[in-house]
């Protein structure tokens, strides 16, 4: 499975923000490290607002701030809001001709979801420690999604 940019930028701004400081982070700074377009880093900032993962102020003083209920926040759950309603095959639009007679459709779906539940083993704050990371180097790509 391939996240969509929406959710790879999303990632990558929680992690960014998550990084401690006295002042706020702006669009601007972040837009410029991260390598985003400013407009699409503003859509992706509001919707984690309106997740309450993201704190934002406007004026003088104002910015962006990590929530810190949002380290508690299961990775897989955060990836499953960011994806929306993904689906790896669509067998309806356009309509499949073999989707009577095939299997493939569930599978892919139950594997998803094995997906989501290895993430789900993880919060936000897991991702930001270094030794967390050893977690995922010591384990092969099947063993992290259990199948």
């Amino acid at each position: 499975m391939q996240l969509n940019k929406f959710t790879d930028y999303a990632l990558r701004i929680l992690l960014y923000i998550a990084r401690p400081r006295d002042v706020p982070y702006n669009i601007a700074e972040i837009a410029e490290d991260l390598h985003v377009s400013r407009n699409h880093l503003v859509k992706i900032v509001h919707f984690m607002a309106k997740q309450n993962w993201l704190i934002t102020s406007r004026g003088k003083g104002g910015g962006i701030r990590l929530n810190p209920e949002a380290l508690d926040a299961q990775l897989g759950q955060i990836v499953r809001i960011l994806q929306g309603n993904h689906q790896i095959v669509e067998c309806n639009d356009p309509p499949c001709v073999l989707r009577s007679q095939c299997g493939l459709k569930s599978i892919l779906d139950q594997a998803l979801e094995q997906f989501y539940q290895s993430l789900d083993q993880y919060k936000l704050a897991d991702v930001l420690q270094p030794s967390s990371a050893s977690k995922f180097t010591t384990q092969s790509p099947i063993q992290m999604i259990n199948l």
